[in-house]
């Protein structure tokens, strides 16, 4: 069976659930302990409710589907199959208004298939249940948003202290429970800390760290036979550090936590190659000084490259969202700008869309040619706005005029061009234009008279002072409105 999809929310312990003596919940079948999680509840009285479930439910039956001689086959072995297939994670049976006992059939039947069947007294409602899983959901949302926040804090913390790439790594073991392992450019071990790992879970981090130096992937995880859960993360591109991480357990928030520390780690490491300091360092006097980029590449390390533009989809950016950015990216070269954040990207690592982040991609780009590069990932990250779409890539659309203006100009523009006009002026153009100039589409449409429709194209007329008649008049409006907030 494939692997379900669960939710990015972190899963609701069955025993929690249970705890809740508001709900009265009482397991009487199937495995016992803290390995059961929840992803969601769901409610379902149908034979055969595999078609509807995605995994990790907890499934919720008042029994109205059970048939009268149903303790004498196998309805309930099928039922219960049927559910553990489909990755449901337990069984709830309400006692009301169908059943006073849950049948015993199917007591013996989740007991065998190893489901967890949950007794809800009749005072409890379905939907009681459901709520309480999601209020679950909610406190354990924000404790793990207080564990990354702290871990954050302590990690920079570490990264000011005077030998701070062994800090970071005694803090990011002890954060994750684990091993953490820093790997140099040949895969000797720089650095570690945490707890002394076994042969097996040794050779497998390294070889995990051989696998993301090979390849373009910034990150790569694995899981030993023994159950310990291991992950790799490239320091930067293409420099040879890796950073790795052993931990006995997968929680939620463990990855953001070894982001934060691989970007700290990737910046504490950045100037132990060979001159690559000095390098960085003679490139930025020489492009103050007004060199050419191609000139000043090679000091950089860097050559045919992709311009990234970013936005956060909700909250502003900060610097630390910015460098895990980059480092999910695979590229240390980050801008962090009041409105976007630019990412130089080397050509062999191939940008792919980021959970909350909107982007823009340009096309491969020589030295002379990264300041168009820029302005196409700008383009690129407007059109991606506009379309609600993670990632655009530029050439990725036919071109159109509009392209040839920037939407900083075409806004201008059009702000310029229809000050004149009042909100209601302005959606009421809007409307009419978009229906072809039809009075009585735009009545429709805009829930007012036809005549109110014609008074007030007239009077956008009089005060923009031209001809609405003129096709070249309503294209230039037209544009306009397009690149103004509704």
């Amino acid at each position: 069976m494939p692997e379900p999809a669960v939710p990015p929310t972190p899963p609701v312990p069955l025993s929690a659930l249970l705890a809740r003596e508001d709900l009265g919940l009482r397991q009487i079948a199937g495995p016992r302990g803290a390995d059961t999680v929840i992803h969601w509840a769901h409610t379902s009285e149908m034979t055969d409710p595999y078609p509807y479930l995605l995994g990790g439910e907890l499934l919720l039956t008042a029994g109205v589907h059970i048939p009268q001689a149903a303790g004498q086959g196998t309805y309930f072995d099928d039922y219960v199959t049927r559910i553990v297939a489909a990755g449901g994670a337990a069984l709830g049976f309400g006692l009301a208004p169908v059943h006073d006992t849950v049948p015993g059939a199917l007591v013996t039947a989740c007991e065998t298939y190893g489901l967890p069947l949950l007794e809800v007294p009749p005072r409890t409602t379905f939907s009681g249940v459901a709520r309480a899983v999601w209020q679950l959901m909610a406190q354990a949302r924000l404790a793990e948003l207080r564990r990354v926040t702290e871990a954050q804090q302590s990690l920079a913390a570490a990264a000011a202290r005077p030998d701070p790439v062994r800090a970071v790594l005694r803090q990011l073991a002890r954060r994750v429970g684990g091993r953490a392992v820093l790997y140099g450019p040949e895969g000797a071990v720089v650095g570690q800390a945490g707890r002394e790992p076994d042969a097996g879970v040794r050779e497998g981090l390294a070889g995990l760290a051989g696998v993301v130096t090979s390849r373009s992937s910034a990150t790569a995880t694995d899981t030993t036979a023994s159950g310990t859960h291991l992950a790799a993360y490239a320091l930067g591109a293409g420099r040879g550090f890796v950073l790795g991480v052993a931990a006995p357990r997968r929680d939620t928030g463990d990855h953001t936590i070894a982001s934060v520390a691989a970007v700290l780690l990737s910046l504490l490491t950045g100037e132990q190659q060979s001159g690559s300091g000095a390098a960085r360092s003679a490139a930025l006097v020489r492009l103050l000084l007004g060199a050419e980029p191609e000139t000043v590449a090679p000091l950089l390390g860097v050559g045919r490259l992709l311009v990234v533009h970013a936005r956060p989809d909700t909250a502003p950016c900060d610097p630390v969202a910015a460098s895990a950015l980059g480092a999910a990216l695979g590229s240390p070269l980050v801008d962090l700008a009041p409105d976007v954040v630019r990412v130089l990207v080397p050509t062999d690592r191939e940008p792919a869309a980021q959970p909350g982040w909107t982007l823009g991609v340009s096309a491969p780009a020589e030295p002379r040619e990264w300041p168009a590069a820029d302005t196409q990932a700008a383009r690129a990250l407007s059109r991606a706005r506009a379309t609600r779409a993670p990632l655009i890539r530029h050439g990725a659309h036919r071109p159109a005029l509009t392209d040839l203006l920037s939407p900083d100009d075409a806004r201008a523009h059009a702000r310029s061009l229809l000050a004149p006009l009042t909100a209601p002026l302005t959606e009421t153009l809007r409307t009419w234009l978009s229906l072809h100039g039809s009075w009585d589409r735009t009545a429709v449409a805009l829930s007012v008279h036809r005549n109110t429709v014609r008074q007030r194209i007239a009077r956008c007329a009089a005060l923009l002072d031209t001809d609405l008649d003129d096709p070249d008049v309503r294209m230039e409006l037209w544009f306009a409105l397009r690149h103004t907030e509704r």
